[in-house]
């Protein structure tokens, strides 16, 4: 080891340049992570294949610059150097260091990292007056050097930089080491990675752009981070994320933390106008410093369309408002814009190649983007990333990343939403796929006999069975109950999928599974978490199949339902039983029904087991009423959420979009799972008490309830919010006899101020802090759906490493930190996020698009009742229950005119005035006045409101302040309506069956329906244009022209 020295020139707290003298230690034995090593260098981890033609050492400036690029998996063998990474780090900040970090720690991506300045031989010392950027191309050179001799020739080395000088300097040094430009590396060696050159293109051009920017200020520089720091800590500043609202220009920082210290912050602070919000996007960590009290604003209340209300009368109290002086930590990702028609007023340099693209996301300003390609991209989806934002630049400059689509297609908008909320889901690769077990009709998959000895078989003691949606692929859990012990014991078992069986930790399938998180369940399709040779066969608990299961059994007293004693462990298991919610009613009903695994048997047989199914089922019900009466005993919530389900046929195409229909049974099996997630959160919490996954759900703020306070008070009721228990008891007692949907509303409004449910380490909170606010319980996690969830294979984890411990076993993994258990937590909450937004706005597009085709003019399926559940300065936001829809009704338009009803409750629009109360709102004009008061039903009109640049929404306008009346007999023309409908799906449905008698002519399936199991036809435009069509005739025609075709 020899030591030296490494100067380094640094900024003081004053921002004086300081020069740093530092030790500095050289090695000769440095690792080089290649195969091809003769050294017996100590290459631990992944190393770079021999099999390639040559190694890529990019340059400092490619890797700060173009590391995008580099981020292509069909780039293979790349060394970053030590000396790149740290300029990444200095010049590019903590987010894109850390994305360096996991390219490099990622094994599905062929690159290593190479600690040059600490190898002797190529380590280069800075000269005197040479500058940093040429010696750190000395220095990458310097390494692909001692890479190319250290291999002794067997691989050549390409070092690319977009330093010309460079190129010309050392591109004929030393034989076997090239030096390229980035373009010549792109067309020599990857001429057809198309994407990779229009990258280059793209970014080159937004560099160039870069430095021809204007000088005039148009924001205020941020403060130093030393400045902002000592600011936080002394209080004159405020920390905090910002959040930008979509309909207002305006937005808040929530300050957590300081609401204990100071109440005026109790609601955050309050960022008005792009001027104050000094470049700062949504999302990012900011620092805002606050406005004197006389510049406080207060928040708009009233609806907005896209344009700007204001006026004190639109505004609530004043609040702590203020601007933002720095930014610690942005936020930015792939933005999806659309390019707009080219005119006058748009921003164009000389050569009309800049053009400002609109983000989909309206909390997003413009982005300026510099393109050949503006023309062809009119109307188009693009994404775009930010580069840079400076003070002299009104918007932010950007470049345009991969084209989508036309703006209005499907398959464009299903693609924007899933990269607007930074969802990657790629086709498995073919190295996971590797992983994976084969079971075909030549090679099933069989069990592993020493798997089944070491494992509890319940096969022929346990009556086992699975409840889940109709059509459910994934059966994670399946149940069983049985009396024990001459009837004086129940045992009930809950058996879910063991996943951890085939994804070993650390793996490729495992590694793709941690960074989805979850399955993502868009209106249409859905993306697994797991190859489906798992989710969807292996894994999965179907009926009559042997499968692996991790077991919770508990005994119980078969009268007072108390727990003796519960078992933890691996089982094999066979479903005798795959029933779906309405087919399990159904069979607790009495009501006749038809069990698929019981219709070939013989009639004694049959009656034998049905009987026995509906006891089983029938005890368990008994079961999970006592469970869900004991946590209602602590306090449990019963809310209620807007759930819309997408109503598929058997190729899994949608035919209409209805809310989901509450039943008994779902309660049942949700007990039972919440009571398996409670009992294995206590076992690895008591096993690990440092480091256990468990999910805790805090306590709402109590200025959280003030809507659902207010609401209940205008209909007599009193809701009690200062604990889970009293306001579980409000809530049941707020029922209004006359309207049940009030009840509903009023839950609705409870789910809308709680907090959201978290995964953490429990390491890091106190004991008080596990637990979980809406289900009462001290300690719950999530076991019971590991196909889904990653989550949950983390917790099988955790649970099997406890029953090794507890049998005196070694489980053969170490258990992760409690610093990197919160980590994946982090992780996992945001992909949760993440893929419950994607799912509300996947639902608002099919919404969308069951509406778009129809005409609100004429059609009844565009007249609906309407529950209105909140009072603004200028209108309603109501509820539709038939669609699980909810919007604005706007009385009040941008002429000023107000809505006027007449005698028989039928709207206009009229001149007048209007007048807000707590409870209610008065529209006045020369038909008189006109009061909407909470929770009345009213008749709205839904339309959808379409913009080229960002998603379609749907507008509702009243049109009768009765309610709909929809309970009286229907016309003819509305049951010939529904008659047509139901006509196509069957119709639809025998096409099918047509479609696979004629299986062997069928030709190859596209990417899109292999990927998305999606028909081209018969699909939901195919469905919805047949219905308009058939709905222009009358109903005679109509009815010819389906027996025609059938």
């Amino acid at each position: 080891m020899i030591k030296t020295e490494k100067i380094l020139h640094l900024k003081s707290h004053r921002g004086r340049k300081v020069r740093v003298v530092r030790e500095h230690y050289l090695r000769e034995r440095v690792p080089c992570y290649s195969s091809l090593c003769q050294a017996d260098c100590d290459n631990d981890g992944k190393v770079l294949p021999g099999d390639l033609t040559h190694y890529v050492v990019p340059d400092v400036g490619v890797v700060v610059d173009f590391l995008e690029i580099l981020e292509f998996r069909e780039l293979q063998g790349v060394v970053f150097t030590q000396t790149a990474c740290q300029a990444v780090q200095h010049s590019k900040g903590r987010r894109q260091y850390n994305r360096l970090r996991n390219l490099l720690k990622d094994p599905r991506h062929d690159c290593v990292l190479f600690a040059n300045e600490f190898q002797e031989y190529s380590y280069c010392p800075r000269e005197k007056g040479e500058s940093q950027e040429k010696w750190q191309t000395r220095c990458v050179y310097s390494a692909a050097v001692w890479y190319h001799n250290h291999l002794a020739g067997m691989m050549d080395v390409v070092m690319i930089t977009e330093d010309q000088d460079a190129v010309a300097q050392y591109s004929s040094l030393n034989s076997g080491v090239y030096v390229i430009s980035v373009q010549d590396f792109l067309q020599n060696f990857w001429p057809e990675l198309q994407v990779a050159h229009e990258l280059y293109s793209s970014i080159s051009q937004a560099l160039q752009e870069k430095e021809s920017e204007a000088s005039q200020k148009e924001y205020t520089e941020h403060l130093p981070a030393e400045i902002l720091e000592a600011g936080i800590k002394s209080g004159r500043y405020i920390k905090g994320t910002l959040n930008i609202n979509k309909h207002h220009d305006e937005a808040s920082i929530m300050t957590e933390g300081l609401s204990n210290k100071n109440k005026d912050l109790s609601w955050g602070v309050l960022v008005c106008g792009n001027k104050n919000r000094n470049r700062a996007v949504h999302g990012d960590t900011v620092v805002v410093e606050l406005l004197p009290k006389s510049e406080w604003r207060g928040k708009v209340t009233a609806l907005s369309e896209g344009e700007e209300k204001s006026g004190e009368e639109n505004e609530s109290k004043p609040m702590p408002t203020g601007r933002v002086v720095g930014i610690l930590q942005r936020n930015w990702r792939d933005y999806v814009v659309t390019f707009p028609p080219r005119d006058g007023t748009q921003s164009q340099s000389r050569n009309s190649q800049r053009i400002l693209a609109v983000p989909w996301d309206r909390r997003i300003p413009k982005i300026r983007i510099s393109t050949q390609q503006a023309d062809a991209l009119q109307d188009h989806r693009v994404v775009v990333r930010i580069d840079s934002w400076e003070s002299t630049s009104l918007y932010p400059n950007g470049h345009s990343v991969r084209v989508l689509g036309r703006a209005g297609e499907l398959e464009t908008e299903v693609q924007t939403i899933l990269i607007e909320n930074c969802i990657h889901v790629p086709p498995f690769s073919d190295a996971q796929l590797r992983e994976m077990p084969v079971n075909s009709p030549e090679k099933p998959w069989r069990m592993d006999p020493v798997q089944v000895a070491e494992r509890r078989d319940l096969r022929e003691t346990h009556l086992v069975f699975s409840i889940d949606p109709r059509g459910c692929e994934d059966v994670d859990d399946t149940l069983s109950v049985r009396s024990i012990a001459g009837g004086k014991l129940l045992e009930l078992g809950v058996h879910i999928a063991d996943v951890t069986h085939f994804v070993t930790e650390g793996s490729l399938t495992d590694l793709e599974a941690r960074m989805r998180s979850t399955t993502y369940y868009l209106a249409d399709r859905r993306y697994d978490m797991l190859p489906a040779v798992l989710s969807a066969d292996l894994c999965s608990l179907l009926g009559g199949v042997d499968r692996y299961a991790m077991s919770v059994m508990w005994e119980l007293d078969a009268q007072t339902l108390a727990v003796n004693k519960v078992w933890y462990g691996r089982t094999v298991i066979r479903s005798s039983y795959q029933l779906h919610y309405e087919l399990a009613q159904a069979l607790l009903n009495g009501e006749q029904a038809e069990v698929p695994e019981l219709a070939q048997l013989e009639p004694e047989v049959k009656d034998a087991k049905l009987a026995e199914l509906t006891q089983a089922l029938e005890t368990l019900t008994h079961v999970a009423r006592h469970l869900r009466a004991q946590r209602d005993r602590g306090g449990a919530l019963e809310l209620e959420g807007v759930e819309v389900r997408a109503q598929l046929d058997e190729e899994r195409n949608i035919t209409a979009l209805v809310p989901r229909q509450p039943l008994e049974v779902h309660e049942t099996v949700a007990e039972c799972m919440i009571y398996a997630n409670h009992w294995v959160a206590r076992k690895i919490q008591e096993t690990f008490p440092h480091q256990a996954l468990l999910r805790r759900h805090p306590p709402p703020r109590q200025e959280f309830f003030s809507q659902l306070v207010e609401s209940a008070t205008a209909k007599g009721f009193t809701i009690d919010t200062r604990t889970n228990k009293a306001l579980a008891d409000s809530l049941d007692q707020a029922v209004d006899p006359q309207d049940t949907l009030v009840n509903r509303m009023l839950r609705m409004m409870a789910t809308t101020a709680m907090s959201q449910a978290l995964y953490f380490s429990t390491g890091l909170e106190s004991q008080d802090q596990y637990y979980h606010y809406g289900l009462a319980l001290d300690r719950y996690t999530h076991f019971t759906s590991p196909i889904r969830r990653y989550a949950d294979i983390v917790v099988h984890r955790l649970l099997t490493a406890a029953i090794a411990m507890e049998r005196g076993t070694d489980s053969g993994k170490e258990i992760a930190s409690n610093k990197e258990l919160e980590e994946l937590a982090q992780h996992i909450n945001n992909k949760n996020r993440a893929a419950q937004r994607a799912q509300k706005l996947s639902t608002v597009l099919f919404q969308c698009l069951y509406f778009k085709e129809r005409d609100p003019e004429t059609d009844q399926q565009c007249v609906a009742d309407a529950v209105i559940y909140s009072i603004r300065n200028n209108g309603l936001l109501v509820f539709i229950p038939e669609y699980g829809v909810k919007g604005p009704v706007y009385l009040k338009n941008r002429e000023g005119q107000v809505v006027a009803a007449g005698q028989d409750g039928s709207c206009e629009w009229q001149s007048g005035s209007l007048r807000q109360h707590s409870d209610h709102i008065s529209t006045t004009s020369s038909c008189g006045t006109s009061t909407f008061r909470l929770f009345d039903h009213i008749t709205v009109r839904v339309s959808v409101r379409s913009t080229s640049s960002h998603a379609d929404s749907l507008n509702l306008e009243v049109i009768s302040n009765k309610p709909h009346r929809s309970a009286e007999p229907q016309q003819p023309h509305s049951q010939g309506r529904s008659q047509l409908v139901q006509e196509v799906v069957r119709l639809a449905e025998e096409a099918h069956q047509q479609a696979q008698e004629k299986a062997a002519r069928r030709p190859k399936l596209s990417r899109e329906e292999r990927e998305f199991s999606q028909s081209k036809t018969p699909n939901l435009y195919s469905l919805l244009e047949e219905v308009r069509e058939l709905a222009l005739m009358d109903l005679d025609m109509a009815a010819q022209v389906c027996a025609t075709s059938a």
